[in-house]
């Protein structure tokens, strides 16, 4: 895991969140990658955290469920959010590749207890997706917008006659009639996702008990403090009536009493462990998982609780004894690989990270982390093998700035400046950045062959940065 800097991105109330990645550099000082987004319905910045474990269970919940909604998996991506709350929300997607994705805070994976529970939450975000939600939730916006219009209108006009008192009476009037129009709407949805989250669970020979519980959780709650109210429970009202109906719902499911098994237990333990560890102050984490604790997950939240402290031997000590027990699971290697990297030793580093490569081939984020510790290392002869992984990575992550930051550095070290070029044009386009892009992919343009892939990619980064940047 690696921590990105976060920073805000402007967007309108009742809009959906849109994802928006930076580049950064390797040298940091956690082992979560947390990249750049955009708060539901706020105007600022929410930070994410990547990483491929606990992205791994998460998935391993969420795409049976996806598939029996009739969704592709790949369309779907899951990220978690630095916020200690309980919320989770789903949001159109801002690659061309993907539908919508899920936003799950990392409170939710900390505060709740089973990954029943958990999967109960992605599965009621699975019935927004699939009951086309978000989109629709664009227009009853623009439906519910009106009374507030025709209120500030009135009002103003109020004003103007000299009423002002009487002016502003109207215009929150509008504001409320509004509000009401869309929080009517939003319960009707609400109601649905969940309805068709239960029928996905069912499918799946699952038990909707995990849903029940954490909606009960809220609606039992009575005197809810106002951590929760603006978190899950207000995003996700839980009256009497609806969580009689998922009572209904749950005591109907043949499935009802499936237990999570002992293997999905302990995997959920471990990445409460991890999230734990990093998120936590580091005295927290010492003061619930002591060093008299030798369980698997206790280690691994020591391990990255010295990590941040820092404490780097301790830190050291708890990862290796972890491989030392479990050789071939591929996040101890790549912790382990961080751990050596954060310590300014890369040439240390980059033996763990190829171990969790090998062990794991197919996880882009592994091949990113080997490849900048490879480049870090400022061999020449691990410029090309980092070269190499950067491109299977940028196959799935091809929105990932700092892959491409870092293949901008490969290239360069290289000497293909045309292709370090058109990877600079590459991260800048993916931010945003247009005006650069435009700069960057008209140098690679000039020196790349004539019609090949890469040329034609620079005049398509060319042609609309140019009209993105006129736009705008």
């Amino acid at each position: 895991m690696r921590y990105c800097n976060p920073a805000s991105v402007p967007q309108t109330a009742f809009d959906g969140a849109r994802l928006l990645r930076r580049a950064v550099g390797i040298a940091v000082t956690a082992a979560c990658t947390v990249c750049i987004g955009a708060n539901q319905a706020v105007a600022q910045g929410i930070d994410i955290i990547r990483d491929t474990e606990i992205e791994h269970v998460l998935h391993s919940y969420e795409d049976p469920i996806l598939k029996v909604a009739g969704l592709d998996p790949a369309t779907v991506k899951i990220y978690v959010v630095n916020d200690p709350s309980i919320n989770a929300f789903a949001a159109q997607s801002p690659a061309e590749s993907e539908s919508e994705d899920i936003f799950i805070n990392a409170g939710l994976i900390l505060q709740l207890k089973s990954p029943n529970q958990v999967t109960g939450v992605l599965a009621h975000e699975t019935g927004h997706i699939a009951g086309g939600h978000i989109l629709r939730g664009e227009d009853a916006m623009k439906k519910a917008m009106v009374p507030m219009l025709i209120g500030m209108i009135a009002g103003i006009a109020a004003a103007i006659a000299g009423g002002g008192e009487a002016g502003m009476g109207v215009m929150a009037l509008g504001e409320q009639a509004a509000m009401a129009n869309y929080l009517e709407f939003s319960r009707a949805q609400e109601a649905t996702a969940d309805q068709m989250g239960q029928k996905f669970l069912l499918a799946t020979h699952q038990s909707g008990r995990g849903m029940l519980e954490v909606f009960e959780r809220f609606a039992q709650e009575d005197a809810m403090s106002a951590y929760y109210q603006h978190s899950f429970a207000s995003d996700h009202p839980a009256d009497r009536e609806r969580i009689d109906l998922l009572q209904r719902e749950v005591d109907a499911s043949p499935y009802r009493d499936v237990p999570d098994s002992p293997a999905a237990v302990h995997e959920f333990h471990m990445i409460q462990a991890k999230l734990s560890g990093y998120l936590s102050k580091p005295d927290t984490v010492l003061g619930h998982y002591p060093p008299s604790d030798t369980s698997e997950e206790a280690r691994y939240a020591r391990a990255m609780a010295y990590f941040r402290k820092p404490d780097l031997p301790k830190a050291l000590s708890e990862i290796n004894s972890l491989i030392k027990d479990e050789p071939r699971d591929p996040y101890f290697w790549e912790v382990l690989g961080q751990i050596y990297v954060d310590m300014s030793q890369p040439e240390k580093g980059v033996e763990p990270y190829q171990k969790s490569v090998d062990l794991m081939p197919n996880a882009p984020l592994l091949r990113i982390a080997l490849a900048a510790a490879q480049l870090a290392t400022e061999k020449p002869a691990l410029a090309k093998p980092a070269l190499d992984n950067l491109k299977a990575a940028l196959l799935e992550e091809h929105d990932n700035e700092f892959a491409w930051y870092e293949a901008a550095q490969a290239y360069s070290d290289l000497g293909n400046e045309p292709m370090a070029n058109l990877s600079t044009a590459e991260l800048d386009f993916s931010v945003g950045n247009f005006g650069a892009a435009e700069h960057f992919a008209g140098l690679a343009q000039h020196r790349l062959a004539a019609g090949s892939p890469d040329w034609q990619r620079a005049s398509d980064i060319l042609s609309i940065a140019q009209g993105e940047r006129r736009r705008r």
